[in-house]
């Protein structure tokens, strides 16, 4: 259902990304200490414009335009810069945002989060434990049973479907 704080949520969100705009001198959380680990070089051959944009420089695409947002299948949302398993299709919910969101991860492991102030506000950014990559946001106005919404860009995530 779309709230008219989600409309207004989601109207700020593409006046200020304007269509995968990256945010300047933001990179991914880079560690020595991740599995996978690659160069600037070699993520801009392994992810497309759109994706190396959001999982590397932290962008954010437009409400309403990833397919993912949409998937109703059971399965599993992974990585798309790694294919760590991320999130089960269990805890997505129609958020009425436009980004595909989900009350919990598969397990605190697999995510990382950090404080984020861009654009004037305290936010929670949320990363892929494994490569660094940004995922997106994580709110405190999700359902039950957590109370979280894991509100995640599609472009960063890859889903594969199961037959249970």
């Amino acid at each position: 259902m779309m709230t008219r704080r989600n409309a207004w949520m989601s109207l700020l969100a593409v006046g200020v990304s304007e269509l995968y705009a990256a945010r300047p001198g933001h990179a991914a959380q880079s560690d020595s200490n991740r599995e996978v680990v690659h160069t600037d070089a070699e993520w801009k051959k392994l992810l497309t414009p759109a994706q190396y944009a959001v999982l590397r420089k932290a962008g954010t695409e437009p409400p309403f335009s990833s397919p993912l947002d949409k998937e109703k299948r059971t399965g599993v949302f992974s990585c798309a810069g790694c294919d760590q398993h991320l999130f089960s299709s269990k805890a997505k919910f129609e958020s009425g945002t436009g980004w595909p969101s989900f009350y919990e991860p598969l397990s605190k492991g697999v995510v990382d989060e950090r404080n984020d102030f861009t654009l004037g506000m305290k936010r929670t950014e949320v990363l892929c434990h494994r490569c660094g990559g940004h995922l997106g946001h994580v709110f405190d106005d999700g359902p039950k049973p957590t109370g979280l919404r894991y509100c995640m860009n599609g472009l960063a995530l890859k889903f594969a479907a199961s037959s249970a």
